[in-house]
């Protein structure tokens, strides 16, 4: 293999590997977000393809399996290309079939098609399929393409783009490079969808994150030299005090700052300035603040609990983290705590 080749063959699989990875994060991240599931699958999908491109281009002679599964996957890209925008554009409840359904039917279909026509046995006909399928990926990147009317319409009048939007975007503008690069690869090499998608992956994570690092640094500077007053102070750190005590916000392991302030309808400088300057405290020092009170009630309280399901009900990620932030706070260890209050 050539050094062009070994470079083709790099590009192209870190494409596929990432796509996976990505798709695995948007699938699994909470809270769960019907959205980020369809982009989830979609990538996933993406990336079967991807991975049954590159073992065709640089070993022709695969097993004819992993050309069906890969041709299959290409089949759902522009379905849940068209539930992720549906979802985003708050359209998915108008649509005429339940999305349900629509995956149900699509997969049905699709299953029956392979068992009765498997590719080892087909091979012509699964060249007709090709093309079909390319198809009908076109069919449901126009219908994609009229629901984001309101989006694109939108987009001429925004001054600054969030990450959201360059996500919806790239993912749009991506299928339509992807489904050229694949549409027309007889003209040019079946190895440039497989290089377009790595290529658009990579573009679209750059993007997010210089957008994400311009609207963190223009928030610190909004907030860094505003001192926020006595009274607007004392209001939200009870706003904020009420909210952790009712809804018991802190019981959550994986609380962050952003998710608090999400909560709270301020900045996340806001915040953060709001506990360093009024509480003297660190964002994690004032969550763990209320865990550790709810733990000296269930040492207490719950005499039977183990140290580990203490720890759990608290909102604490291990049993080590629960012991080293309570000695922290107490001077105590649990055990310690339990036997002094019996």
């Amino acid at each position: 293999m050539t050094i062009n080749s070994q470079l083709l063959l790099m590009l192209s699989a870190l494409g596929a590997l990432n796509g996976f990875l990505i798709s695995a994060y948007f699938f699994f991240t909470k809270p769960v977000n019907l959205a980020n599931r369809f982009l989830a699958l979609m990538l996933l999908m993406f990336s079967v393809r991807i991975l049954k491109s590159v073992l065709f281009y640089f070993n022709p002679e695969i097993d004819k399996v992993i050309l069906q599964v890969g041709l299959t996957a290409c089949f759902f890209i522009g379905p849940f290309l068209f539930l992720y925008c549906a979802s985003k554009m708050q359209q998915l409840a108008k649509q005429p079939l339940p999305w349900q359904l629509h995956i149900a039917l699509l997969a049905s279909t699709s299953l029956l098609i392979g068992f009765i026509y498997p590719y080892q046995d087909n091979e012509a006909l699964w060249g007709v399929f090709y093309r079909f399928i390319n198809y009908i990926w076109l069919l449901y990147i126009l219908l994609s393409a009229r629901l984001l009317m309101p989006f694109f319409k939108g987009l001429t009048a925004k001054k600054a783009r969030n990450k959201q939007d360059i996500w919806l975007l790239s993912v749009f503008i991506g299928n339509i490079i992807i489904w050229l690069a694949y549409f027309t690869a007889s003209y040019t090499s079946y190895i440039v969808g497989a290089l377009s998608f790595s290529f658009i992956l990579y573009l679209t994570g750059l993007l997010t994150f210089t957008i994400k690092s311009k609207a963190v640094e223009q928030q610190t500077k909004k907030y860094a030299n505003k001192e926020i007053s006595a009274n607007e102070a004392e209001q939200k750190l009870q706003q904020l005090d009420a909210m952790m005590q009712e809804q018991q916000l802190f019981k959550n392991a994986n609380l962050t700052l952003p998710m608090l302030a999400k909560r709270l309808g301020v900045s996340v400088p806001y915040l953060s300035q709001l506990l360093n300057d009024n509480v003297k405290s660190s964002f994690a020092d004032y969550i763990n603040s209320f865990r550790i009170e709810e733990a000296k009630n269930l040492l207490i309280s719950e005499h039977r609990l183990t140290m580990e399901l203490i720890a759990e009900r608290c909102g604490f990620n291990s049993q080590s983290t629960f012991y080293s932030t309570f000695k922290k706070f107490t001077e105590k260890t649990p055990a310690k705590y339990r036997k002094e209050n019996q």
